[in-house]
């Protein structure tokens, strides 16, 4: 994929670094020359200085032929802007831009950006660690659904992934065996402290629960 990202803070310089990594061509646009030193040594991809939101230096990335555009400065207004030309002006794919403020990713949810808030993820993270130590309701932003980690009882051992999944409620989507981590299919054999991962819905957790015990 060819992906352009706008701002090399933290966020933005270790996305470039994983897309590099995998094959990617990666072009990064930041104000700050300075910024591009988080990309290391290793990094084989683009780097120009300026704001993320000027037509003629995307035009310079190759914004026209990007397959994916992700605005992760530390500011807002950047973010939109910038995320509102490549989404309305060069029509790319897939536009992505971080906002910090949880209202005003709603609205612009709203209004048809793809907007990642790291303020509510984190929040649901910390959350997450003091109420429920087995359970993580940031799966996705609207906290619809969430992560489950459950341990095969004696109750449970010998049945199957599809005896235990709850059809629009609860999915087993990992099962942790001595051997190994297995992506179960429907006849999947559980046996005794095999560790379930699945994915529920929130609305339903507390069904889940009380269907294995917790």
């Amino acid at each position: 994929m060819y992906v352009v990202i706008v701002g090399c803070g933290r966020v933005g310089s270790e996305l470039a670094k994983l897309l590099s990594q995998e094959g990617h061509n990666v072009v990064v646009i930041d104000k700050e020359q300075g910024s591009f030193k988080r990309l290391g040594q290793t990094f084989n991809g683009i780097t120009l200085a300026g704001n993320g939101f000027d037509v003629e230096l995307l035009k310079e990335a190759g914004v026209e032929k990007a397959d994916a555009f992700c605005a992760v400065t530390n500011g807002d207004n950047t973010n939109i802007m910038a995320a509102q030309v490549a989404k309305k002006l060069f029509k790319i794919p897939k536009v992505i831009a971080r906002i910090y403020d949880p209202q005003r990713a709603h609205i612009y949810h709203k209004l048809g950006l793809d907007v990642i808030s790291g303020t509510v993820l984190l929040a649901a993270m910390i959350r997450d660690k003091i109420i429920e130590s087995h359970f993580t309701s940031y799966l996705i932003e609207s906290g619809e659904l969430g992560v489950i980690e459950i341990k095969v009882t004696e109750k449970f051992a010998g049945g199957t992934v599809s005896e235990l999944n709850i059809p629009g409620e609860f999915l087993i989507a990992t099962v942790l065996k001595k051997k190994g981590v297995v992506i179960p299919g429907p006849d999947t054999k559980l046996e005794k402290n095999d560790i379930l991962m699945g994915v529920v819905k929130t609305i339903s957790l507390k069904k889940v629960r009380g269907f294995f015990g917790l």
